[in-house]
């Protein structure tokens, strides 16, 4: 619930500023149909010499389709393009998806890691974005940008974002900064009504986060053990990160 809201949000903010860019004369396109937006993707790749790519957490591709896209990625490395992308660490989550970005790694498309909310962005040369109309995974449609002064930002935000990113061979944290949070509020004693209180979110979503926690880990539920004072003894220990 808590993220649906963030995702909302920032919706409704990047909604905004598009509203404010119609009727500024910039070389902005809004397009609503994935097809489309696809074919010119590709049209863009086929000439391109550097991609810069931000990815919050993935596609919705097939096992097919996930296979010609890293054979396509493959290929265009092969053909002397340079990549680097932006990936959110939920991504290393899914063990298939976390080995397909280390396979790339190795093969040229350089991936650092980021545990900061990013957008849905593919930045071409300098030639051309293209960025998600809503920031909600899979949502349809996309930005066109070719106006210059917004490219130029574009890749600036980009860089920063990178230059402070983690290395994708690096180990990642074994915590979210929420789960984090609510590790530490645990370590002060405080039930997870209390937590919820603390951080503004619902009860049960602290109750997912402390399981996530125990998973993580790895504290599975016996009856010799409290697992609440384990997960506050490894925060204190500094082994959850």
């Amino acid at each position: 619930m808590e993220e649906s809201a963030s995702l909302v949000e920032l919706a409704r903010r990047l909604e905004e500023v598009v509203g404010e860019l119609r009727g500024i004369p910039v070389d902005v396109e809004r397009l609503d149909d994935n097809e489309l937006v696809k074919q010119q993707i590709a049209q863009a790749a086929s000439t391109a010499k550097e991609l810069r790519a931000m990815h919050p957490i993935g596609t919705p591709d097939t096992g097919r389709e996930e296979l010609r896209s890293r054979r396509d990625v493959l290929d265009a490395l092969r053909g002397g393009l340079e990549m680097r992308t932006i990936v959110h660490s939920r991504l290393l989550d899914d063990p298939a998806k976390a080995a397909r970005i280390r396979e790339l790694h190795a093969a040229g498309d350089l991936h650092r890691v980021t545990d900061e909310p990013i957008q849905q962005l593919l930045v071409f040369d300098r030639a051309v974005a293209f960025l998600r109309i809503i920031p909600v995974a899979h949502a349809p449609g996309a930005l066109v940008i070719r106006q210059q002064s917004l490219i130029t930002s574009l890749i600036d935000l980009f860089e920063q974002i990178w230059a402070k990113a983690r290395e994708v061979t690096e180990p990642s944290p074994r915590l979210t900064p929420r789960e984090r949070e609510v590790l530490a509020l645990i370590a002060e004693g405080r039930s997870n009504s209390a937590v919820a209180r603390a951080l503004s979110i619902t009860e049960a979503a602290v109750g997912k986060h402390v399981a996530s926690v125990f998973t993580k880990l790895d504290l599975p539920a016996t009856e010799d053990d409290n697992r609440r004072v384990l997960a506050v003894l490894a925060y204190l220990r500094g082994i959850a990160r």
